[in-house]
């Protein structure tokens, strides 16, 4: 009885080291099944850890060179921004200078259109007076042939019409006895028949012009009148003389001497210098030379 209850118990023993023993190998066989799996994961984080490095690295390049251009832009953009704040000044103040240039040509064509327009109004009142003096002239012109026909006939007047500007030519032996100055009676019956023709023209001188031949004065009439200056100046000045007894306001005369240095024709044969020793009774506007 006692052997079996010993055997029982070696036999029970005995189980439990084998069952004891088998529980601890299944033990170390599941952990070193979690080891290795364990060094295996360890492995892959460490790859995992090298190639997260290598990228880490990379992309703290890519930050590197991205802030360097980042910098780089934020300095062209502050230079940007002050050329355009310079740029905006810039326009700002010609924009102020245009506005002025602009007012003041607007003042300046309001100006040249006052301007213009009283120009236009004095233009067309010039017009008018020059209408109103061709027309005069015309008259006097008229007048003065039909007053002397008589002697424009015989060849001793002409009278002439250029540019408002009327000339009567008188030839000296019609109004002076040779060699002399003082107006004759048959002069003074000429010149009497324009009197009145001539006391009605407005806003015009009437200029007395003496002219000669180039003959020398001899004689005791040398004494008188020593070159032909002197001649053709005193026949101008007595034909004045003359114009202002019948009326004609003597403001408005002149008397000219051209002595020999005018003539309109030769001085070569007794024609030409016939022609040229005469009288002018030339009518000008009053502010003609």
């Amino acid at each position: 009885m006692a052997k079996r209850i010993v055997l029982f118990m070696f036999m029970t023993f005995t189980s439990l080291v084998l069952s004891g023993c088998l529980v601890a190998e299944s033990k170390y066989l599941k952990k070193a099944e979690e080891a290795d799996a364990l060094g295996r994961e360890a492995a892959t984080l460490q790859e995992m850890h090298r190639e997260l490095s290598a990228e880490n690295g990379t992309l703290k390049a890519q930050l590197s060179r991205v802030k360097e251009e980042a910098a780089v832009l934020a300095k062209e953009k502050e230079k940007l921004s002050a050329d355009n704040r310079e740029l905006d000044q810039v326009l700002r103040s010609k924009t102020d200078s245009l506005s002025q240039t602009v007012a003041d040509l607007r003042q300046k064509v309001s100006d040249l259109e006052d301007e213009n327009a009283r120009l236009k109004e004095e233009i067309a009142a010039a017009q008018k007076a020059r209408e109103e003096n061709v027309r005069q002239v015309s008259k006097t012109y008229e007048d003065l042939l039909d007053s002397m026909k008589g002697e424009i006939a015989q060849g001793q007047v002409t009278i002439s019409e250029l540019k408002g500007k009327l000339t009567v030519n008188m030839v000296d032996a019609i109004l002076f006895d040779s060699g002399e100055a003082e107006v004759k009676q048959g002069g003074m019956d000429v010149l009497a028949k324009m009197v009145d023709i001539l006391k009605g023209v407005q806003d015009k001188m009437i200029r007395i012009e003496g002219h000669t031949d180039n003959v020398r004065i001899i004689g005791n009439l040398a004494r008188r009148f020593p070159t032909n200056w002197e001649l053709s100046a005193a026949r101008a000045i007595n034909v004045a003389r003359y114009l202002q007894s019948r009326g004609i306001d003597p403001a408005v005369l002149a008397a000219v001497a051209n002595s020999e240095y005018r003539p309109v024709a030769t001085n070569d044969t007794g024609e030409g210098r016939a022609k040229n020793r005469r009288i002018e009774i030339v009518l000008v506007p009053r502010d003609a030379p």
